[in-house]
């Protein structure tokens, strides 16, 4: 059975950072792309970073110069350094995964985390 588990959110003020972690287990890491993806209330899901099995990586316009997404494959984990935050950053973030590359559809994805709240204040 293919576990994700999101961990590292919280509040924060604005200007601040988290590190989001999401350890996968339960099918080979390394063959896997990850995305991170997040939902603020009343929004749809959308894309914020994914990182290809080969370690090929792409950041929504709106994160890019502020998160950083690495990818551990002795840990089988995947970490989203988030900095400079946002009140407008404020979601819960999901890590998923798929086969080989990543996408920014929430669709292609065949597996997923519980979640992680993210909180920024102003």
């Amino acid at each position: 059975q293919v576990q994700l588990v999101e961990s590292g959110g919280g509040l924060v003020q604005a200007g601040g950072s988290l590190r989001l972690s999401c350890a996968v287990s339960g099918r080979t890491f390394s063959s896997s792309a990850m995305g991170w993806f997040r939902q603020a209330p009343g929004k749809e899901r959308e894309f914020v970073a994914g990182i290809n099995w080969n370690g090929g990586i792409y950041y929504a316009d709106f994160v890019k110069g502020r998160f950083t997404l690495s990818r551990d494959n002795a840990k089988n984990t995947v970490y989203l350094q988030m900095n400079s935050l946002k009140p407008d950053d404020t979601a819960v973030y999901y890590c998923a995964a798929k086969v080989l590359v990543h996408s920014t559809h929430p669709n292609d994805y065949n597996y997923w985390g519980q979640g992680t709240q993210v909180t920024v204040s102003s």
